[in-house]
Order: C-alpha cells, then sequence, then structure tokens
C-alpha cells in the first residue's frame, strides 16, 4: 500500500509539473522557440548522463552505442521527440496553448490507432465509435478556422510515434532518453554556437538564462517521477491521471495566458472528453485486471 502511495505522488507530481509547461515557456517567449528547444536539448542531455553516472549505468549506456539497430531507432525516437518538444515550445509562445492542450487529448487516440496499424491491436465497437466522435471534433475545428490545426496534428502523432518506436527499442527508459538527447545535442549545440553574440545565454537577462539552463531537470524531472509512478500504479489509475495535464494547460492558457476559447472551440473540447470517457470505458471482465 506504501508503495502505491508513493507510485501516486510520484505520477501526480509529473503531470502537475507537465500541466504548469505552458507558464513556464511563454515565460521564454522572448527567445525563439528552435532556441529554446536546443537548450532543452542540451541541458537534458547533461543531466542524463550525470544521473546515469550516479546509478552506475554508464557501461549501459556506451553498450546502446555500440548496436546498430538500438541506435538508429533511438535517433528515429530522439527526433520525434524533438518535433514534439519544439512544437509545443512554439505553440504556446505564439498563444497556441489551447490547441496544444486539445492535442493532448487527441494523443491516446493516436497512440491506439498506431498500436492498430503497426501492432495489429484490434478496436471494439465502442472504441471505434469515441475514435469517430473525436476525429468528427478535430475536423469540426477544422471547419471552423478553414485549415487544419497542425498542431492538433503533429503533437500526438510525433508523440505517437515516440512511443512506438520506443515501444519496439529494447532499452532502459533513462538511458533511452539519454542516447536520443545526447544523438541530438550535436545539431541544438552547432545552433547555439552559431546565435549572434552568443544569443540568449549571453544576452538575456538573468531570469531567462537561469530558465535556459533550467530546461534540463525540467523536462528530466517528471519523467523520473512518472516512470517510478507508472511501475506501482494499475493501468486505471495511470490513465486517469493523464488528462491532469491537458485540463491544468487549457485552464492556464484561457484564465492565465489570455487565449479565447470560442464556442465551436468548447464544443471541440466537450466531444473530445466525450469521446475519451467512452474511449475509457473498461471492457467487460477487465475491470478487476486493472
Amino acid at each position: 500500500m506504501k508503495e502505491r502511495r508513493l507510485g501516486f505522488a510520484a505520477a501526480l507530481s509529473a503531470y502537475l509539473i507537465w500541466g504548469l509547461f505552458p507558464l513556464y515557456y511563454h515565460s521564454l517567449a522572448s527567445v525563439s522557440a528552435i532556441e529554446v528547444l536546443c537548450h532543452r536539448v542540451v541541458w537534458s542531455a547533461i543531466l542524463c548522463v550525470g544521473l546515469l553516472a550516479v546509478r552506475g549505468k554508464l557501461p549501459e549506456l556506451a553498450r546502446a552505442f555500440t548496436h546498430r539497430r538500438t541506435l538508429l531507432g533511438l535517433l528515429a525516437s530522439g527526433i520525434c521527440i524533438s518535433i514534439n518538444w519544439g512544437t509545443f515550445i512554439w505553440a504556446v509562445t505564439v498563444g497556441r496553448a489551447l490547441d496544444a492542450s486539445l492535442a493532448y487529448y487527441v494523443m491516446p487516440l493516436v497512440m491506439m490507432l498506431l498500436g492498430v496499424l503497426f501492432l495489429k491491436e484490434r478496436l471494439s465497437l465502442r472504441q471505434c465509435v469515441a475514435t469517430a466522435v473525436m476525429v468528427a471534433a478535430v475536423g469540426l475545428l477544422t471547419w471552423d478556422r478553414g485549415e487544419l490545426p497542425w498542431v492538433v496534428v503533429v503533437l500526438p502523432l510525433s508523440f505517437g510515434l515516440y512511443g512506438l518506436l520506443r515501444k519496439i527499442v529494447a532499452v532502459d527508459s533513462m538511458v533511452g532518453l539519454t542516447v536520443e538527447t545526447l544523438l541530438m545535442t550535436p545539431f541544438a549545440a552547432a545552433y547555439l554556437l552559431t546565435r549572434p553574440e552568443g544569443g540568449a545565454l549571453l544576452q538575456a537577462p538573468l531570469s531567462i538564462k537561469a530558465l535556459l539552463i533550467a530546461c534540463g531537470p525540467v523536462t528530466t524531472l517528471p519523467l523520473v517521477l512518472f516512470g517510478f509512478g507508472a511501475r506501482r500504479l494499475s493501468l486505471s489509475t495511470a490513465g486517469v491521471l493523464q488528462y491532469i495535464n491537458p485540463t491544468m494547460q487549457a485552464a492556464i492558457a484561457v484564465a492565465l495566458l489570455g487565449e479565447a476559447l470560442g464556442r465551436l472551440q468548447f464544443v471541440t473540447f466537450a466531444l473530445i472528453w466525450f469521446g475519451l470517457l467512452l474511449y475509457s470505458i473498461p471492457a467487460r471482465g477487465r475491470v478487476a485486471a486493472d
């Protein structure tokens, strides 16, 4: 019971931190999204290597670099998570945090569809109906704007592909994240080193410099907490907790960042919630297993 309570506290903390991300990255709006992304990659890589050193897992990290298939898989997943991070940062800094929160609601749908396409998983009739409802919600938003809300597509698709790749590549989660960020670091470092006059790290106020450096622990801490919690929670509990993140992000976008929630956007959110509730109803005979 104590382990479950610790797991719940850890997972809840992770989702609360993720839910506050719009405020964090909105504070960095004066820095270009790609520069913030590059700092996030570099400082995360440094911190991850340090954590592995403390845990005595550097030999495991070295072994990961000797397996070509593992390395290629983590390179692909590293590109996916970089696209995900960069898109989210851009969305928040240009006033599209509501789109980002909607994307995280859609994410379970995308991961489910990828499971069907690539892992031969099967959907029940109820799950098909739930999928249709959420597709209709995105279609409604597209019709309202006259264009496909690409943030709502790119964020869940990039993370869904990331999750699929990490499921296929057999490697410890922390080692995998370290390899991913290390593989992306040369590109990120090259970009940062070519910024005029040293970029934001040298030119920006001290508060911005601190936020850029803190991108490492801000990225890594919730992942470590989530990994600790996920191993100690039932699937049903973990499934409910995951909606804390986009709910907080939507509330912050409207209440603190000044984004407007129009009538059709409200209907879109309502349809997404209905689809999620329909999808999340446990199948008969599986309740006890959770």
